[in-house]
């Protein structure tokens, strides 16, 4: 393994013979995936893979399928057809998966009553792993000081960690995570960020499940987004943004359009000003300047990912399924709230 980067500790190893190459190795593969419970189609015909070394982001509107995409991988629900594989194997082949694989899909995972610690302890245990390992994974994770209290006392944050250090038990080249920054505060969010780049670094595969599309950004070197239990886009976050754009405003958006057209560059009038397909802004410049024409504003241009994922996901057939139709309610109305209506008590009554 590669050492770990200022201020993280590695990640000590379980032992054992160096690996041979294998090209399956670390890798996580979906095809055709499918999942229907009755008439609902959770998961349909999902294809995606996952490298080591990289970061995945795994993103998509609640009731996209995300989860029971994670649940299928995992071994805990039986696909309807398709196939999800890990390093070639579905999850029931792999002799010791916790080796293997490492997951944290809940942050309620665990007996409430039985300390942090001893609930490792239970994990390492059935899959053979060394006792030392429990309380390395607990000062790995930041919480050595929790570890003799009960599970269910823990905040959100801190079963979060507990997660992370269970799923990192056994030393696994593969890490599956459901929404992990949950519960974090901006500091442990920030630790998580550079945590999970530290793990990519060591040459481990990570499949991330987030609705945090900001903090994604800054975390994933991959994406892929699916909506209704369909693959909408899939490729690096610099792919998905597409090319990249400068915005230049002037005085005379007609001469700079003509000039900048000229000299091979792609021109589109909009928002004020002229979008130019370049990430070079210098060259912008001096075009300009070279024509005699004044510029009031010139800045590099970059599409986040929020708003690609809600460009992805608003297009009909990848709208929210769970909201229902919007063409049939008016334009701009909410959907009704679900439940019965709650009658107001006296203290709500004017």
């Amino acid at each position: 393994m590669t050492a770990a980067s200022a201020g993280t500790p590695a990640i000590p190893a379980t032992g054992g013979p160096p690996p041979s190459v294998d090209p399956v190795r670390g890798r996580i593969e979906v095809r055709r995936l499918t999942k229907r419970f009755g008439r609902l189609t959770a998961v349909d015909h999902l294809d995606l893979d996952v490298v080591p070394g990289r970061i995945t982001g795994f993103l998509g509107p609640n009731g996209a399928g995300k989860t029971t995409t994670l649940r299928m991988l995992l071994g805990l629900i039986r696909p309807s057809a398709g196939t999800a594989t890990i390093e070639g194997r579905r999850y029931h082949d792999i002799a010791n998966p916790l080796t293997v694989v490492g997951s944290a899909l809940e942050a309620t995972n665990f007996h409430p009553g039985r300390s942090g610690r001893n609930h490792l302890r239970v994990l390492a245990d059935a899959a053979g792993i060394p006792g030392r390992r429990v309380d390395e994974m607990l000062e790995l994770v930041g919480i050595p000081a929790a570890a003799s209290k009960r599970a269910g006392g823990y905040s959100m944050g801190m079963r979060q960690r507990l997660g992370l250090a269970g799923a990192l038990l056994g030393d696994p080249r593969v890490i599956i995570l459901d929404e992990p920054a949950n519960g974090l505060d901006p500091d442990g969010i920030r630790w998580l960020r550079g945590f999970l780049r530290h793990l990519s670094s060591e040459g481990r595969t990570l499949l991330i499940s987030s609705h945090l599309l900001s903090e994604v950004e800054q975390t994933v070197d991959d994406v892929v987004i699916i909506a209704n239990g369909k693959r909408v886009a899939q490729g690096t976050v610099d792919e998905l943004r597409g090319d990249p754009t400068a915005f230049v405003r002037t005085s005379d958006p007609d001469r700079l359009a003509s000039t900048l057209a000229g000299r091979g560059l792609s021109v589109a009038r909009r928002d004020g000003g002229l979008h130019v397909t370049t990430s070079d802004l210098s060259m912008v410049g001096d075009i300009a300047h070279a024509a005699d024409i004044a510029i009031h504003e010139l800045r590099a241009e970059k599409t986040h990912l929020e708003e690609l994922y809600f460009t992805l996901t608003d297009q009909d057939q990848y709208r929210n399924r769970n909201l229902g139709r919007t063409d049939e309610r008016p334009p701009g109305q909410l959907p009704p709230p679900s439940g019965s209506p709650v009658e107001p008590t006296s203290e709500d009554r004017p």
